[in-house]
């Protein structure tokens, strides 16, 4: 089993995609994404996985893209932002180096404008994101190494308190002396 180096969690709007792939790109490891993963098994985007086949198929998915990344990626690995609510799931991140990326309902909104296709936020977005909230925050939590607040903060800056967070170093740069000299 190959453990991914980190997994980020989080609602939507965390930034778990734009930090994931930031954070992988300094760490020299790839990224890759669940839900993204469930896409292109699927053949169609999550919201119509949500309309057509409802949310307990959507759910078996994910499982089954949460369980094969955990298993075989070596990289950064962004988890939807339901996964958490799966005890097994809960279980498989036990011991892992994971990251819950907490963010507040304003600087959600600032980045997915609740108006992108998010089927568990269609009617009354603002109001099913702070219920959604309630019941994941908790779960967020108790999987987390580290929890990391990325109100305010740019990407940069949230990926770099996550390389803090979990004392994570940057990639060796084989053009860089001072990398070669280290390793010396």
């Amino acid at each position: 089993m190959t453990a991914p180096v980190v997994v980020l969690v989080g609602p939507p709007g965390a930034g778990k995609s734009t930090v994931g792939a930031l954070l992988a790109g300094r760490l020299g490891v790839g990224y890759r994404d669940t839900d993204a993963d469930i896409v292109a098994t699927a053949g169609k985007p999550i919201a119509e996985i949500f309309i057509e086949d409802g949310e307990p198929h959507f759910r078996e998915l994910e499982r089954a893209a949460v369980r094969t990344a955990l298993d075989g990626h070596p990289g950064v690995l962004s988890l939807g932002g339901g996964a958490v609510m799966d005890d097994g799931t809960r279980k498989l991140l036990t011991g892992l180096p994971v990251v819950f990326l907490d963010v507040e309902l304003a600087d959600a909104v600032k980045r997915v404008g609740l108006d992108a296709p998010r089927p568990l936020l269609a009617v009354n977005p603002r109001k099913q994101w702070r219920e959604l909230m309630e019941r994941r925050r908790p779960l967020y939590t108790e999987v987390a190494r580290a929890v990391i607040a990325t109100g305010g903060r740019t990407p940069e800056d949230v990926t770099d308190a996550i390389m803090d967070a979990l004392e994570l170093r940057p990639a060796a740069d084989p053009a860089h002396p001072a990398g070669r000299e280290e390793q010396a």
